[in-house]
């Protein structure tokens, strides 16, 4: 009744994903049924999302004295 190191060396051997038929990327969960990168097979549009890129500053700047 191991339940610690040696039990998680068991625990790769089936595959959570393969590769996508849309994006191309090995990020497609078979269990689930989608794409984790652009979310194939849960939704038509390409996965994005606005916190993805950096946002550029807005601030104003005060100038140095």
């Amino acid at each position: 009744m191991v339940k610690g190191t040696t039990s998680f060396g068991k625990r790769g051997r089936g595959k959570t994903h393969i590769r996508c038929r849309r994006c191309g990327r090995h990020s497609y969960n078979v269990a689930k049924g989608y794409c984790a990168h652009c979310g194939f097979g849960r939704s038509k549009r390409i996965r994005n999302y606005s916190w993805k890129n950096k946002k550029p500053v807005t601030r104003l700047r005060l100038p140095a004295k």
